[in-house]
């Protein structure tokens, strides 16, 4: 049996995985993208075929010298090399010298041309070669032993049979072909009128290249003659320039292309170095070894003796970690199954609730430990123990840390707070994965129903590494001065959004119901007329079938494709529905089927059987700028500018008969913030007239008295005044309302010449950002912005406009989170029923018996209001009603 030989096209795996992978960075802002996808290709490679043999080619240096000298255009037309791209390139490299896996870069020759010579060698040398490549040029040396290999289409090998079925000639014509259609990306001319169906059928008629030329007369049609004819030359140039050489210079030794034996210790520093955690970890796992570094012992904890021993133990600490196991991921479902305790690590506890004891034995043990006050008890994302404790009727008294809210603070850029992530990134540990318990998909099991011994294992691996991480990340929190934010505002807001969690918010179930069947009726309408208008029945929800009839049927030129196909994204048929009616009513049926599905239809299946009320979990470790997010269901995105929208707001209502809503929402907070940071005399101004700042701001641009603005004019000022704290240039602003680029950008320069200290304050963000990494808000909750220095414009781009807006959105998440601690204080000193149950952004919700209203008005815009000082007042808007509708 023959060897195989894997020959890796570097370059073709690069900027494949540039141009089809979204923008990636490293914590050292690094663009990663490129890099990542040529690894995991690599990996996939390694994983589907037993590779003992590999080279990657990456080109040489000056590589198109050779053919450059046969047209000096060649390769002319192609945009420069965008500027993040060659590090990755090097990177790559450095990841092939780490696998072990053989490299060759040859001066003066491109990779096609080495990659071409290495095959025909190693063809006749006992190997099966296996081109890895998309690259069609490839396709000229596929012969007896040699292949091509496509890993992006299930590993489709091409022999020379694949070769003409899919292009229509045998490999050998491949270059003719090549000559006669040309190549746009090299800059090959080719001929000029003849494409690749018309070359292929001369092909297979003629059988080559030379004899088309020969014998222009016996091709069918005048016109293709003449093409033939005056193209000759061309397409003869063209033959010599996508000929590949096949003489070029290499290592002749079969054990230069042997895998050699990877660098795993190296590979992880790398990984590590790139940001690539998936990849960590499956090395890890690929290892099989588990280094915990200190000796574990864990203990099971499943009889009375033992209990009470645990309980005198916990008694005697400070501080304890607690963490609990559980049937459901959503805490009001979640049945407790057993509880960990770890105070040293290397050493923890587990006990089980569904065993020798049984839950209520275990519950009564435990309860004066948790209550008692005396203890700090921390965890890592506590607020869902500190629930499945409530559930449990055991209120934990003392939280004294959360190893997930320490790790958002310091690295709130990161998306990744699981514990399974930090334990790798800071311990090197691979933990047990979850699914070597319960499984996945439909086959999973609950906790419940894994054997208890492996249930110990598993939840105290998670308290004694939480123990680990709380050392490191508290001592990381007051040498970066985070101590304060943390355990004055993030720590203390944990039991209030529990509080409001499981106090949840009523819905009314046949309201939506009702709503549902009048969208469905609109809905079917809308159909049947964009059905008409189309002349044929097919499913608006499907973009492959909208992007068939919109842009082959219709006729309509699309803006955007992509890889399987038409674009139909939102952008662009945005783009479009100025021009095409039938776009616009797409658009509109798109988003009421969006609002029924997502809402009016979803919101009743989401009710809580026993309290009838909708509780959803509000994140704290979840966007970058420190606002609050909402899910399971996430009720702080409902559109609240369409009329449908505020129809769904009208289904929340207060469940007691005789009790309203209490809607209180900072006035423009984020532009009142803008004034403070910058010191615009004249924002200031506006604020502290208490005048409306869009109808100043159209006075100042406009230049008009400020009752004379218009309705429109004020409506452009707000897009401009929001817009700056976005980083909105003049082509978006444009956009936005309907007027020329020109029109636009002037409308900014008069902007900013009126604002003058807004201008200054934007450049002077950008500038902290480059010289600090980083944006810092007013509480100094902090944003490392590594992508500011990125050589990827756009990356670099969009880092600015995150320089402006995090100091002003994050100071706005800061004052708000102050707000409810100091609000929630007052509710609980005055004892008022009423009591909080949204928080969406820069608003507060709160649901209150009548009586208390008047009352509850004063207390709450008192407190938001009172938060902090800054240079220009905060105003804090209060409504109320029967529903949050009215709100």
């Amino acid at each position: 049996m023959l060897k195989k030989l894997f020959v890796l096209d570097v370059a073709g795996y690069i900027f494949r995985s540039y141009f089809a992978l979204p923008a990636m960075t490293n914590d050292a802002g690094e663009s990663t993208n490129a890099l990542f996808g040529f690894v995991r290709s690599v990996l996939k490679l390694f994983t589907d075929f037993t590779v003992k043999n590999v080279v990657a080619v990456f080109d040489g240096p000056d590589n198109t010298l050779q053919r450059v000298a046969i047209y000096a255009d060649y390769k002319a037309n192609r945009k420069a090399v965008p500027r993040d791209l060659p590090d990755q390139i090097g990177r790559a490299l450095q990841f092939c010298e780490l696998m072990g896996i053989p490299v060759l870069a040859v001066p003066e020759v491109e990779a096609d041309d080495t990659m071409a010579s290495v095959a025909l060698w190693a063809g006749k040398k006992d190997y099966d070669v296996y081109l890895c490549t998309t690259d069609k040029d490839m396709a000229q040396v596929v012969k007896d032993h040699i292949f091509l290999l496509n890993t992006y289409k299930d590993n489709r090998i091409l022999d020379s049979q694949g070769v003409e079925e899919v292009y229509g000639v045998e490999p050998k014509l491949i270059g003719d072909l090549l000559a006669m259609t040309g190549d746009a990306s090299d800059n090959v001319p080719g001929m000029a009128g003849i494409g690749p169906k018309t070359a292929t059928v001369l092909l297979q008629q003629f059988g080559s290249l030379e004899k088309v030329l020969a014998h222009p007369e016996k091709v069918s049609g005048k016109k293709k003659q003449e093409i033939i004819h005056n193209e000759a030359e061309k397409a003869r140039l063209s033959r010599r320039l996508v000929e590949l050489n096949t003489a070029v210079s290499f290592p002749k030794d079969k054990d230069f292309f042997t895998l050699g034996k990877p660098d795993n210790e190296g590979l992880k520093v790398f990984y590590g170095e790139m940001g690539f955690t998936s990849l960590l970890k499956e090395l890890h796992l690929h290892e099989k070894k588990r280094q915990g570094g200190i000796p574990q012992e864990y203990t099971l904890v499943d009889d009375e003796k033992s209990l009470q021993a645990l309980i005198t133990l916990l008694k005697k600490q400070k501080e304890v970690c607690f963490d609990t196991e559980t049937t459901a991921i959503h805490p009001m479902y979640a049945e407790l199954v057993g509880i960990g305790f770890c105070y040293e690590e290397g050493h923890a506890w587990y006990v089980p609730t569904r065993g020798n004891l049984g839950i209520d034995k275990v519950i009564e043990a435990l309860k004066p430990l948790f209550e008692g006050g005396d203890i700090g008890f921390y965890g890592h994302n506590v607020k869902y123990d500190y629930e499945v404790m409530l559930n449990n009727g055991i209120k934990v008294a003392n939280l004294c840390f959360d190893t997930m809210l320490a790790s958002y603070l310091l690295n709130a850029h990161n998306r990744q707070h699981s514990l399974d992530k930090l334990t790798l990134d800071v311990f090197n540990k691979v933990k047990i994965p979850i699914e070597d318990l319960i499984g996945k998909g439909k086959k999973a099991i609950t906790m419940a129903e894994v054997p208890i011994k492996k249930v110990c294992t598993y939840c105290c691996e998670d308290v004694d590494y939480t123990c680990r991480l709380k050392e490191v990340l508290a001592k990381e929190l007051q040498e970066r001065k985070l101590d304060a934010l943390f355990f004055e505002i993030e720590l203390p807001l944990v039991p209030i959004l529990s509080s409001m969690e499981r106090k949840g918010i009523y819905v009314d179930v046949e309201y939506l119901e009702s709503m549902t069947k009048d969208l469905l009726k609109i809905l079917h309408a809308k159909e049947k007329e964009i059905f008409g208008e189309v002349g044929e029945q097919f499913n608006i929800n499907s973009p492959k079938q909208l992007g068939v009839v919109l842009f082959e049927k219709m006729g309509i030129k699309p803006p955007k494709r992509t890889a399987t196909g038409y674009s139909t994204s939102a952008g662009v048929l945005e783009s479009l529905e100025e021009e095409y009616p039938i776009v616009r009513k797409i658009l509109e049926y798109r988003t009421l089927e969006k609002l029924r599905s997502t809402y009016t239809e979803a919101l009743p299946q989401q009710v809580h059987h026993a309290t009838h009320r909708i509780h959803c979990s509000f994140n704290q470790s979840v966007t970058a700028t420190g606002r609050l997010s909402c899910q399971d269901p996430n009720l702080q995105n409902i559109p609240v500018r369409t009329e449908v929208g505020r129809r769904i707001r009208g289904a929340f209502k207060p469940q007691k008969k005789k009790w309203s809503f209490l809607a209180a929402d900072y006035s423009q907070i984020e532009l009142r913030l803008l004034a403070h940071f910058s010191k615009d005399p004249g924002l200031i101004e506006a604020f502290k007239k208490n005048v409306d700042v869009h109808r100043y701001t159209a006075s100042l641009v406009f230049d008009v008295p400020l009752d004379r603005v218009t309705r429109e004019q004020r409506y452009q000022a707000k897009t401009v005044n929001f817009g700056v704290i976005y980083g909105q240039q003049a082509y978006r602003l444009s956009q936005e309302l309907g007027i020329s680029v020109k029109e636009a950008q002037h409308f900014i320069d008069m902007y900013f010449d009126r604002y003058p200290r807004v201008k200054e304050y934007i450049e002077e963000s950008k500038e902290k950002a480059r010289h600090e990494g980083k944006a810092v808000t007013i509480m100094g909750r902090e944003r490392t912005i590594p992508e500011i220095h990125s050589k990827n414009r756009m990356l670099r781009q969009a880092a600015e406009r995150l320089a402006v807006n995090t100091p002003l959105q994050g100071s706005g998440a800061d004052i708000i989170k102050m707000a409810m601690l100091r609000v929630d204080k007052r509710l609980t000193q005055e004892k008022k029923l009423g009591y909080m149950v949204l928080q969406i952004h820069d608003e507060l919700i709160l649901e209150a018996p009548d009586f208390e209203l008047l009352d509850l008005e004063a207390l709450v815009k008192k407190e938001m209001e009172g938060v902090v000082k800054l240079k220009v007042p905060l105003v804090v808007d209060i409504k109320t009603g029967k529903n949050w509708k009215e709100c």
